[in-house]
């Protein structure tokens, strides 16, 4: 006995079956609604309240297969049982190709009624069951909605608090002279590096990867601009291919990226002497190659560390996290730096 009745609507030309049907249906539980014609069937199931339909073949003017191509050209239409003649199994497969949820042959006695009834429960399982997968597909999307919003805050706030530790960090590099404020502006664009990433996941409409050519443009010009102002001008130019990191991965390579710059500003030309820092990122069969040259005096012939060397420390930990390492080119005048990673984790 079903709990919640559903509303049948079967269509048949033959009175005298149609109302055995109803009476049959309606002891076993179900609301029975009859049509005589495909076009009756068509005006009652698009008044609304139909659950479930049986379809015979045979009717005067529109015909079974006929009416079940309208529909289900309707607009999530209901199953429909479709009902046919025991020889007749290739109407029946046609039937099924055209969107018929079952068929069931007829019969005479309370056999083809318990058939009907046992098609109509097995139609509204499938029913039941795509509505479930429709409901848990809309509440996922609508918790990764959610949760995107929320690492978007995040990431908001994570961005304002390393802008905020960095306008203290400078303010403690005014206040100081020599080494003690070289190292403090070197820490802060190393906080600038690591925020840079964070304004972008917050702004985008991706929040799990960085757009790395949008990414290094902003990081190159913060740079450019800050290692300009306190050393002789310095022109760094960038190329790089389109391309998506994860967030952490994103953060090592503007690391490096921003270790590998401040060191040739630095070091690769003499004080006075304009130079150029070139930085390129390309994708190339599955891999990423990064790499930062310039043409300045090269590295020291003896090895030595030039400045506190955290900043070589910093790029092979962060090369490490990437799991890879930096490479220096002894054949290049200058310095050429390069860094090969997988372009997918």
């Amino acid at each position: 006995m079903i709990e919640t009745p559903r509303r049948v609507l079967y269509v048949d030309d033959d009175e005298g079956l149609r109302s055995l049907v109803r009476k049959a249906l309606q002891r076993r539980g179900y609301d029975v609604t009859l049509a005589a014609t495909g076009e009756e069937g068509l005006a009652l199931l698009e008044a609304g309240g139909v659950d479930l339909i049986a379809l015979d073949h045979y009717m005067p003017g529109l015909g079974g297969f006929e009416t079940l191509l309208k529909i289900r050209a309707l607009p999530d239409p209901p199953p429909v049982v479709y009902v046919t003649g025991s020889d007749e199994s290739r109407v029946a497969v046609s039937a099924l190709k055209a969107g018929a949820s079952d068929y069931v042959v007829k019969s005479v006695g309370d056999e083809f009624f318990d058939l009907l009834e046992s098609a109509f429960a097995q139609a509204w399982e499938q029913v039941e069951l795509r509505r479930l997968h429709a409901k848990a597909e809309a509440d996922l999307k609508t918790s990764n909605e959610r949760l995107e919003a929320l690492l978007r805050e995040v990431n908001h706030r994570v961005a304002n608090s390393l802008q905020l530790v960095s306008a203290f960090v400078q303010m403690q590099a005014s206040a100081l002279d020599g080494e003690a404020r070289g190292a403090l502006k070197d820490t802060q664009r190393r906080i600038e590096a690591i925020s840079q990433v964070h304004r972008r996941l917050y702004s985008s409409q991706d929040v799990e990867s960085v757009d790395m050519q949008d990414y290094l443009e902003a990081l190159v010009r913060e740079l450019e601009d800050t290692l300009s102002s306190t050393a002789s001008p310095r022109r760094l130019s960038l190329v790089s291919d389109e391309v998506r990191l994860e967030t952490d991965r994103a953060v090592s390579v503007g690391v490096i990226v921003n270790e590998l710059v401040t060191n040739a500003c630095k070091y690769a030309y003499r004080r006075g002497e304009a130079g150029e820092v070139r930085i390129r990122l390309a994708d190339s069969d599955g891999s990423l190659m990064l790499t930062v040259e310039d043409d300045g005096a090269g590295m020291p012939l003896d090895g030595a560390v030039q400045g506190t060397g955290l900043g070589g420390r910093l790029i092979k930990a962060m090369a490490a996290s990437l799991n890879s390492e930096v490479i220096y080119d002894a054949a290049h005048s200058g310095v050429r730096a390069t860094l090969r990673l997988a372009s997918a984790a």
